[in-house]
This record gives C-alpha cells, sequence and structure tokens, in this order.
C-alpha cells in the first residue's frame, strides 16, 4: 500500500487536536507531482514542476537553491498560503488540496508558524504585545513572556522594535511564530537580513525550537553553510527537487560561517 492511500480522514475532521500532532513520528507532509503553473500559455512561469517529496515529523529541514527556483513557492503551499496548480499535498492525514478557505484558514491558526525575512513587527508595540497579538487568537498558546525566554529576550519584554537589533527583532518574529506552538514552522531567508554573526543566533533560536518543542522547521535560505545544521537538505533548481542530502551528525549553528 502506498503512503498516500493511507490517507483517510476527510478534511471536515480537521486537527480536533492539536497538540497531538506534535507527538507524531510519521511524516507530517507527502506531496506527490505537485506542480504550480503562473499564467498561461508561452508566458507561463512554472514554479513547482511535479514535486515529490516527504518530510519526517520532527525533521529540520533546509532548501537550498537560486532565486525563482521554487523554495518559496514550496513553502508557501505546505503553509496554505498557495494553492497547487496541480497534484497533491498531505499534512499527517489530511488532504490540503482538498481543503476550502475556511478549513486552510485554521489549518495555518492551529498548525502553521511563519518566519520572514523582514520582521513585520507593530512599531508602536512592546515585544510583549507583538506575540500577544497571536496568543490572543491561538487555540493553545503558550504565554508571551514564556515565548520570548525561549528565544533569550526575557530582559526585553516592555522594548519596542526600535529598541531591539536586527537579530533580537527577528527573535521577537520568531518568539510570536512560536507562541501558538505551531506544529511547523516555516521560515523564509530568515538571517538574509542579518550579518553573519546575529544570523547564527537566530539559527540556534530555530534549532532549539526544533530539538526543545519538537517543532517541523522548515529554513529556505541563500546561505549554502546553513545546510550543515539541518537533519535533511533539499537542493532546488528549475522549480524541482534536484537532490537530497541527510545529515547524520547535524552541526551546531555557532560552527556555521558564510
Amino acid at each position: 500500500m502506498s503512503l498516500l492511500s493511507a490517507f483517510k480522514r476527510p478534511p471536515a475532521a480537521l486537527f480536533d487536536d492539536p497538540a497531538a500532532a506534535k507527538q507524531q513520528r510519521g511524516p507530517a507532509y507527502i506531496t506527490r507531482d505537485l506542480t504550480k503553473t503562473y499564467g498561461e500559455g508561452r508566458s507561463a512561469v512554472h514554479a513547482l514542476r511535479s514535486v515529490d517529496l516527504e518530510i519526517t515529523q520532527g525533521e529540520l529541514v533546509v532548501l537550498l537553491g537560486p532565486s525563482g527556483s521554487g523554495k518559496s513557492t514550496l513553502l508557501n503551499i505546505l503553509g496554505g498560503l498557495d494553492r497547487a496548480t496541480a497534484g497533491q499535498v498531505h499534512f499527517l492525514d489530511h488532504d490540503l488540496t482538498l481543503m476550502n478557505d475556511r478549513q486552510l484558514t485554521r489549518y495555518r491558526r492551529d498548525h502553521v508558524g511563519f518566519v520572514f525575512q523582514f520582521y513585520n513587527l507593530m512599531p508602536s508595540l512592546t515585544a510583549r504585545e507583538n506575540v500577544e497579538l497571536v496568543t490572543e487568537i491561538a487555540r493553545q498558546p503558550l504565554p508571551a513572556d514564556e515565548a520570548l525566554a525561549l528565544v533569550g529576550l526575557g530582559e526585553r519584554l516592555d522594548h519596542f522594535p526600535s529598541q531591539l537589533s536586527g537579530g533580537e527583532q527577528q527573535r521577537v518574529a520568531i518568539a510570536r511564530a512560536i507562541a501558538k506552538q505551531p506544529t511547523v514552522l516555516f521560515c523564509d531567508e530568515p538571517t538574509g537580513a542579518l550579518d553573519s554573526q546575529t544570523g547564527r543566533a537566530v539559527l540556534r533560536v530555530l534549532a532549539d525550537v526544533n530539538r526543545k518543542l519538537g517543532t517541523t522547521v522548515m529554513i529556505v535560505t541563500h546561505a549554502a553553510a546553513t545546510a550543515a545544521m539541518a537533519d535533511k537538505v533539499l537542493h532546488f533548481a528549475d522549480g524541482q527537487i534536484r537532490k537530497v542530502e541527510r545529515n547524520a551528525n547535524p552541526a551546531a549553528p555557532e560552527d556555521i560561517h558564510w
């Protein structure tokens, strides 16, 4: 029996116990023939071309490839921000491609955290208040103070973004993302706007989220050296996964240099 044939639960039975999802150690995501095309005819852009992918629950995965290779498109589809043109996307035992907009919204709310290159913090709110924006709508949130302590900002709770360094602002963004205790954390170029030393500190936070909280973490990056810290590395080019590497002994973020 194929892996996909085991997915039987309908989208209506959507994630009644988000906390239980983290206890699973089977596939977090399986995609088959995943395709994304923008436009039509000669001007069509083929962002993803029949991508087959398996991500195990609890893995730390790095996606490497040049700009335009399809990395962010894949993250957006897995995260429920975009829809595939064709193919299948399964999260645990749910088919995301069959979900309507309301179900995808609930999926994002209950299971997905996002961290982007730019921090998207509210400048008029403190670090604590920025995190509380998420805890007010999450089903089983961490207290904002606890989430900020996890990223090493327990003493910066009442500081505004303008009073924080770039690395500290990114850590607030990570705290905001993990405060709802997501099953999966998607990070799109999380160190792209940071120097290497600050970037390593941010990568340490992401590694801690993965190891200590059991969160599946997927990182899109141009920094090839980041691959050393991953359990699995996906090399993207021209909308396809060209190579998959596995690290038996992932490196510590502090040992990464770029």
